[in-house]
């Protein structure tokens, strides 16, 4: 008995659509799925007859014998891995939702497994690892939303072929075995995701999808912002010492850093983009022996904040202006100062009030600095 396919693009009420894929999972149903990558065959994580019927519907490749946990966010990720570690919730927070599964050590004694039957417990933990998704696809989050369980998620491709890109490709390969088949049209990538299994402060690609290694690369760095507010004086200038204080701690040059796990940037809370640095901050840095010259301004998003290890703010003005945006970033925003003083603006100033302002952000990075681990 073919599948019924429900339509995306050519409905008069896509929430009727969701409610009927929720309903069919929540009954058992097993069901072909779009995300932004590839389809992928889905059940209920709570069914433990579904996940069977999915195990043995989309048995695959050695390669994608784990099937995969589909949550909603990076923050419910963690309840399910919550020893994911500096690095996995780095990656998690800057790559989900997304194209890009992340492979973690798990106990089943530990986070939210409990909820899940043995049986499942056993289909997504193999040799004490788990794979997790979070699709950026709209209709997927809709469904984790109303469903309240993790979907087990696994790509609709047989024997180490690739997975398919459409519904119809779905349909032709596994009709026979889905209650269900949501049409979505051709997938945005058409490629699977870039699989990355992280352990404690490493990662490694499994396989490279969507994302390629060397954005993973970049992605997996430690991320340091200094902010002050036109992101044309203070802030550059302290992004400048500290990639020289840094690369010389490390023994390389500045533009390895990356290589070695850091990524360092500035911003400003009022600033706009493009803006070159003041001529007076040009010419003290270069006293310091750091070249800021080609530094254009950028404004600080709630993006970049987000995606920041460190935030590094010149006043206290600056930090709670950051915190009233983005609350959640508590834990990762301070003041440059470690005593807490504030490092005053010296825009419109004489080039002996930009020397005192960049001394007094070197000797506060100095502190700083020697504590950055990657």
């Amino acid at each position: 008995m073919e599948p019924v396919v429900l339509d995306l693009r050519n409905t008069d009420d896509p929430r009727d659509v969701i409610h009927r894929a929720v309903q069919c999972l929540a009954e058992g149903g097993v069901m072909g799925l779009p995300t932004e990558t590839v389809y992928g065959i889905a059940a209920s994580g709570l069914v433990a007859e579904a996940v069977e019927r999915l195990s043995t519907t989309s048995p695959g490749s050695p390669d994608q014998e784990l099937r995969a946990l589909g949550l909603r966010s990076a923050d419910e990720a963690l309840e399910w891995v919550p020893r994911m570690g500096r690095l996995g919730r780095r990656l998690a927070r800057r790559c989900w939702p997304g194209p890009v599964t992340l492979v973690f050590d798990v106990s089943p004694q530990e986070g939210r497994f409990g909820e899940l039957p043995a049986s499942v417990r056993d289909a997504v933990i193999t040799q004490g690892r788990l794979r997790v998704r979070v699709p950026a696809h709209a209709a997927i989050q809709d469904i984790l939303r109303l469903l309240r369980a993790p979907l087990i998620l696994s790509p609709a491709g047989r024997n180490g072929h690739p997975a398919a890109s459409t519904a119809q490709e779905v349909l032709s390969q596994f009709g026979d075995h889905l209650a269900m088949i949501l049409d979505d049209g051709p997938s945005r990538y058409g490629q699977a995701s870039t699989v990355v299994r992280v352990s404690e402060d490493r990662w490694e690609i499994i396989r490279e999808g969507v994302v390629p290694a060397r954005t993973i690369e970049r992605l997996a760095s430690c991320v340091i912002v200094f902010v002050c507010t036109g992101n044309t004086c203070r802030s550059p200038m302290a992004e400048g010492i500290a990639k020289k204080l840094l690369a010389e701690r490390l023994g390389v040059s500045p533009e390895d850093l990356i290589k070695h796990g850091f990524l360092i940037l500035s911003a400003g809370l009022s600033a706009v983009m493009g803006y070159p640095p003041t001529s007076e901050a040009v010419q003290v840095a270069q006293t310091m022996g750091v070249n800021i010259s080609d530094h254009l301004s950028q404004p600080l998003t709630a993006t970049l904040i987000t995606q920041a290890d460190y935030l590094f703010t010149m006043t206290e003005d600056h930090r709670r202006a950051i915190l009233a945006e983005v609350p959640e970033a508590a834990g990762r925003v301070e003041l440059l100062s470690p005593t807490g003083e504030d490092i005053s603006d010296p825009i419109g100033s004489d080039l002996d009030t930009y020397l005192h302002c960049a001394r007094q952000i070197e000797d506060n990075l100095i502190q700083r600095v020697a504590s950055l681990e990657p």
